[in-house]
């Protein structure tokens, strides 16, 4: 009787899943494993993260199996599970990161076999080359283009059955309470995208910048814990080619970090900037108390909900870089802490692209705070949502810079339409 261990980590779910679907094809036994690294800190993500797993355990004792649940060093729990188990195959899904690469060159040195597989992304982050030669595409159009003439695997089915070793513990799920925001786990991942897919796709190209409508899908936390296939909804939402787009941006990210690991550390154009250092507003900043309203609506939008509009990250962050100076590493560290869908190829890279040090072909762009809250939130409804100190203001001053008097004489600087940028 053979036994496989699927270590489960950024693809918490049942359908298409490549590893999971190939230990069952190959395996009597199977032990599906999560392991909980208190070195690897989850931050706002660590209630969402409970609910995926609980959600995770229901499907997989559907089907006749369990998630085997540990705590500790993720290479020498599975190495445990896998002398108590007899298993001679683990199966895990391939990731991008500096730690999770370190973490699969530990395990190729054990005496067991370790074998990667697809399913973070659409495409597989080492799939595409340049003709031009180059480990990884550097711009985002010609990845694009590669891109969507690139063939796709299958998307596959759930497992009809899973069936663990007799005598092994389960473990404890954690224990975190909820604290709001979208329910976490496949269920509501496919239950999200369903409805979202049917009612507000093929009006995503129009509304996804309209900062009060929040028009956009909110998929992204449920992609961030693979409980949704990318490759399976970028299938589903075909005929919307600007949400597909975005699929590849993420994608994008991904294979750029493959070539670059140390993405969420280093500048990917090696020319370093002079960043000023000013705690004070960094705080501000983080605390959504600049004086700026669309800031300060988007800063504690991230805060109270743990995610933010993408129209909202861009303005944000390219306040805190072109108009504060300070270091686009300090506002990926903050998102990345707060936001369920933070991971670090797409946090560290649309910080980068923003700051001018990752791989926009325009790195000296820069978004006008105030043009920017005037386009996309006219009448000043997401301000009022998130900023309630100015719910009387009239619209035609909502955006403009507000005295908060626990702050120093003269700050926040006042902004004009001088101010350079989009």
């Amino acid at each position: 009787m053979t036994t496989a261990i699927v270590l489960f980590n950024r693809d918490l779910r049942v359908h298409d899943h490549p590893a999971l679907s190939a230990a069952c094809e190959q395996a009597d036994h199977v032990v599906p494993l999560f392991v909980l690294d208190p070195a690897v800190p989850s931050g706002a993500r660590a209630g969402f993260l409970a609910e995926c797993l609980a959600d995770l355990r229901g499907s997989l004792r559907e089907r006749g199996g369990d998630l085997v649940v540990r705590q500790g060093d993720v290479v020498r729990e599975t190495m445990k599970v896998a002398a108590e188990t007899g298993a001679e195959t683990i199966c895990a899904g391939a990731d991008v990161s500096s730690l999770a690469r370190r973490r699969e060159e530990r395990f190729e040195k054990e005496r067991i076999a370790f074998r990667r597989f697809p399913g973070v992304t659409v495409v597989p982050p080492d799939a595409l080359r340049p003709s031009g030669g180059g480990d990884h595409y550097r711009v985002f159009t010609p990845y694009w283009r590669a891109w969507t003439r690139h063939g796709r695997r299958p998307v596959l089915p759930p497992p009809d059955r899973i069936s663990l070793p007799s005598g092994l513990a389960a473990g404890r799920l954690p224990d975190h309470e909820r604290r709001g925001g979208p329910r976490g786990g496949e269920t509501a991942a496919r239950e999200r995208a369903k409805l979202w897919l049917r009612r507000e796709l093929d009006g995503y190209g129009d509304g996804h910048d309209d900062l009060a409508g929040d028009r956009t899908s909110r998929l992204s936390p449920y992609l961030r814990f693979g409980c949704l296939s990318p490759l399976e909804l970028a299938g589903r939402a075909a005929r919307g080619a600007d949400f597909v787009r975005q699929l590849c941006w993420r994608d994008f990210h991904h294979q750029v970090t493959y070539a670059f690991p140390e993405i969420n550390r280093e500048n990917y154009r090696r020319r370093e900037r002079h960043w000023r250092h000013d705690r004070h507003a960094l705080d501000a900043w983080r605390a959504g108390m600049t004086g700026l309203p669309i800031v300060d609506a988007g800063m504690r939008q991230l805060l109270a909900e743990g995610w933010m509009h993408n129209r909202a990250r861009l303005i944000v962050a390219s306040y805190l870089v072109r108009c504060l100076g300070l270091d686009w590493r300090d506002g990926a560290g903050h998102f990345f802490h707060h936001l369920l869908d933070g991971d670090v190829a797409n946090n560290s890279g649309n910080w980068q692209w923003v700051a001018g040090t990752g791989n926009d072909t325009r790195p000296n762009r820069a978004f006008n705070p105030l043009r920017q809250a005037r386009r996309y939130d006219p009448a000043g409804e997401y301000v009022r949502r998130y900023v309630p100190e100015l719910a009387d203001v009239p619209d035609g001053h909502v955006h403009e810079p507000w005295r908060l008097p626990a702050l120093p004489a003269g700050y926040p600087a006042r902004l004009d339409e001088s101010l350079g940028g989009a």
